[in-house]
Order: structure tokens, then C-alpha cells, then sequence
């Protein structure tokens, strides 16, 4: 009986995307070998995250109120289009963007038959025309779902006179040119800038 209840934690573990079994298994005997109050307090934390984050009703950013700090606080004629609520995490870390964010929830992909109608993109155009927007920073993956994404964006937004940019893509500061692939260095050429 005890082997099918840990052998369960294990299993609840390896739900978690990129948690292998061997890594479920420690994850599991850390709670059953830790305190009580430990496993209580992970357990609380988890029924709390599900239970009062939701996704701020502008942008789809992870909140725990109808509308996000950053959508009440920051520039909202800047717009930051990203694939998932957690690339906002990532985009944060840049300490000197003071524009808003517009989740997408997914990306164009035709092989996956998903389109521009199943994700945000009527919700983008609507906040752009609303909020008066003068620029539209695309940073979808640089994969062929986000370019297609990108382009579409760009092309339905031109006509409206929005400026739409692109994160710049290529060599990665500290790197060595030597072990960049061909994609890589040809993005790099082909958005090069002037020193």
C-alpha cells in the first residue's frame, strides 16, 4: 500500500513539464522525508496559485485582481505582444521596458490548425485602436509559428499606422562566433546595426 501512495507522488510529480522520473522521485521523498508543516505549506501555496490567480482582463498577464499591476501603472501606447503569460516573467527582467503586454495564448500554427482566430490577435487590434498604440514590439519565438505570427500582425496592423517591431535576433552577447549555427549568424547579418 505504501509503495502505491509514494509510487502516486512520484507520478503527480512527473506531471510537471520537464520533470523526469528521477527527478520525481527526489521531489517525492523531500516531502515525505521533510516536515509536516513543509509539505503543508507547499500544498497550501499550490490550492492558493490555482485558486486566486486568474488573467488580467487587458493583457492576459497572471494576476490575482481583474486588471495587473503593470496594465494600471505603465505606458499603454507600447505594446508588447508575447505567445504566454509566462514570457512576461522573462520580458520583466529587462528593467527599463515601461510599455504594456498583449498574451496572445498561442501562435499561428497551420499544422496544429490553429489560426489568427484561436488566438488574442481581435483583442490586440481592438486595444491598439482603443488606446491609440504607436508601436506594437512582437516578441513571439524566433520559430517558424512565431515569424508566421509576426507577420500577420504586422500585416493586418500597417494599415492602421501602428509602428510594428520585431525583437532583434542573433548572436548572443558573450558568445563565440565559431559555435553559432548558420540561421543564427545569417539573423545576425541581416539585422545588423551601425557602431
Amino acid at each position: 500500500m505504501q509503495e502505491q501512495i509514494i509510487e502516486n507522488l512520484i507520478e503527480q510529480f512527473r506531471t510537471l513539464p520537464g520533470v523526469g522520473y528521477k527527478t520525481a522521485q527526489r521531489f517525492a521523498y523531500s516531502i515525505i522525508e521533510g516536515k509536516n508543516e513543509r509539505a503543508e505549506r507547499f500544498a497550501n501555496a499550490i490550492k492558493e496559485a490555482k485558486n486566486k490567480i486568474g488573467f488580467c482582463k487587458i493583457c492576459g498577464n497572471f494576476t490575482d485582481k481583474e486588471i495587473c499591476p503593470i496594465c494600471e501603472k505603465r505606458n499603454r501606447k507600447i505594446v508588447c505582444v508575447v505567445k504566454d503569460p509566462k514570457d512576461i516573467l522573462s520580458m520583466e527582467k529587462v528593467k527599463n521596458y515601461d510599455g504594456v503586454y498583449h498574451v496572445l495564448f498561442g501562435t499561428i500554427s497551420p499544422l496544429e490548425h490553429r489560426g489568427p482566430d484561436q488566438i488574442k490577435i481581435k483583442e490586440l487590434l481592438q486595444r491598439v485602436s482603443q488606446d491609440n498604440v504607436e508601436e506594437v514590439i512582437v516578441a513571439t519565438n524566433p520559430d517558424v509559428e512565431g515569424e508566421a505570427t509576426a507577420m500577420y500582425i504586422s500585416k493586418i496592423l500597417s494599415p492602421l499606422g501602428v509602428k510594428v517591431t520585431r525583437l532583434a535576433q542573433g548572436m548572443a552577447m558573450g558568445s563565440d562566433l565559431e559555435y553559432a549555427d548558420e540561421i543564427t549568424l545569417s539573423k545576425a547579418l541581416e539585422d545588423r546595426r551601425p557602431i
